[in-house]
């Protein structure tokens, strides 16, 4: 994925691909993060790691399209490697980008409010129908018709907690399981 495509791929499509095909994913996530008054030079060479584990990943224009999205990095604060770029320089693009990045994040938010405003109407509005259904013109047995809603509604909110557990979890908010 380049970095033109990256710019215009939705938040979950970006997330998958970082999930399934980032180098860094069996290496230890400490190597990316500075450690609490760690000396400066032991940072430098851990971070000359992190980028090098960065350099060439084949997800690196999703991962950094995702470092932006989410504000990771500080211009005040070298602290973090993402996508083979320091706190810093993510700031810097971030800066450059302020606009661009907006409008993702709108449509990013936009697109999965939607589906779940969406969603949440499709179940009120199915455990408010009337069990009074048919099937290839034969009226079903509201027993039946019961147990096609329940399984409609179950498939619906099944969806909708998905959502709102990606959500959460994107955000720091994770649900114990």
């Amino acid at each position: 994925m380049t970095s033109t495509q990256a710019r215009h791929t939705r938040r979950a499509v970006l997330q998958a691909a970082v999930d399934a095909g980032a180098r860094c994913a069996s290496v230890d996530p400490d190597l990316f993060f500075r450690a609490d008054r760690e000396p400066a030079d032991e940072w430098q060479a851990r971070r000359s790691e992190a980028i090098r584990v960065c350099t060439g990943c084949p997800v690196r224009a999703a991962c950094e399209e995702l470092a932006l999205r989410d504000r990771d990095g500080r211009a005040d604060a070298d602290d973090m490697v993402r996508a083979g770029l320091t706190g810093p320089e993510l700031a810097t693009v971030r800066t450059v980008q302020a606009v661009r990045l907006a409008d993702a994040v709108a449509a990013d938010r936009d697109t999965e409010q939607r589906e779940l405003r969406n969603l949440v109407t499709a179940v009120q509005d199915e455990v408010t129908s009337s069990l009074d259904r048919k099937h290839e013109g034969e009226r079903l047995a509201p027993s039946r018709a019961q147990d096609e809603q329940n399984v409609l509604v179950s498939i619906l909110t099944a969806r909708i907690r998905e959502i709102r557990t990606a959500r959460r979890a994107r955000t720091g908010w994770e649900v114990a399981a």
